[in-house]
């Protein structure tokens, strides 16, 4: 939320009208959260039903004068920590536990040698910190049973390679759809940096639209693979969909020094100080300030091969109205 150009303020609400996450103008305004609360809720109740919508409405603007409140609404229809256990987000996203744990993959934890994950707050880097991997592809089952306009938002970090082009995947959806190709985590952002994908696609009348491309819809629901390739093994940190635009989902931080961020100082990965059994430390590498956290044992992943519905998102942003046309009275 916090990348939005041009923002005054935002609130992150519950379905309760409790406020989540906040910031500028806005920060804890209970009493605008309320206000807003009250307004979705008489909407939804005078539903116009136009054009034999269904779903209601997405997305309200209140204008004024010099600004403007742009109310927008999405429900997590799916999100799945890999690898890991249950978490919670800032946004209030309830990430559940890796539901292919002991049928399909490896999960691993490798992730949390590093005390800070590029991007991301800390309390969301256990996130990036998980994951679960295959020696072949592998994919999980969404669930999606109403038509509309729908975000995948799959989650990365390189936390094992210390350079490109050595795990380099697929990503595909519904076993058709190549949504992200020639994935190298490295690449683009580096070891312990978190990089996500945005993925908008649409359902109508059994049908899935991505890309300009279409498919069936079966058994109401769309199944995203990771597919493997010559480059070591596919994975994932974590994966959500949210009912709703790409313009709502809250977005990583910019990349240190990428236009824009020019006041950043790239924040280096902080290790443990005892690094893991079987991966001796990397040559050459930098002298980054370590701290020592206790806690269990982690496993390298290379050392043994062997080894619902959730509630409605409400964000409320001020923006300055020349950058937006739809603000002018």
């Amino acid at each position: 939320m916090d990348s939005l150009p041009n923002q005054l303020g935002y609130l992150l609400l519950d379905e309760d009208g409790a406020v989540i996450a906040s910031n500028g103008d806005l920060e804890n305004d209970e009493r605008i959260g309320g206000i807003i609360v009250k307004m979705l809720r008489t909407a939804h109740k005078q539903e116009l039903g136009l054009n034999d919508e269904k779903d209601g409405f997405q997305r309200m603007t209140i204008n004024y004068p010099d600004h403007c409140y742009i109310v927008c609404l999405g429900k997590i229809i799916f999100a799945v920590n890999a690898g890991g256990d249950s978490h919670v987000d800032i946004y209030g996203i309830k990430y559940q536990k890796d539901p292919l744990e002991g049928r399909t993959g490896i999960a691993s934890d490798y992730g949390r040698q590093y005390l800070n994950i590029g991007r991301v707050p800390e309390p969301d880097a256990i996130l990036y910190q998980t994951e679960r991997y295959h020696h072949s592809s592998f994919g999980y089952d969404i669930p999606v049973s109403e038509d509309g306009d729908y975000v995948l938002v799959l989650k990365f970090c390189e936390v094992y390679f210390n350079s490109p082009s050595m795990k380099v995947f697929d990503v595909t959806l519904n076993g058709v759809h190549t949504i992200v190709s020639y994935l190298d985590i490295f690449e683009k952002v580096g070891k312990a940096v978190a990089h996500d994908e945005y993925i908008p696609f649409r359902v109508t009348k059994g049908k899935i639209l991505v890309n300009d491309e279409e498919s069936e819809l079966v058994g109401k629901k769309i199944r995203v693979e990771f597919i493997k390739g010559n480059q070591d093994n596919p994975k994932v940190n974590a994966i959500y969909v949210m009912k709703g635009l790409l313009e709502d989902v809250p977005k990583l931080a910019p990349l240190a020094g990428s236009e824009g961020d020019e006041d950043d100082v790239e924040e280096k990965p902080i290790e443990k100080d005892e690094p893991s059994a079987g991966v001796p430390p990397p040559s050459g590498s930098s002298s980054s300030p370590k701290k020592k956290r206790e806690q269990p044992k982690i496993t390298n992943p290379y050392s043994d091969e062997s080894s619902t519905l959730l509630p409605i998102f409400v964000a409320i942003a001020a923006f300055v109205p020349f950058l937006f046309c739809l603000c002018r009275l």
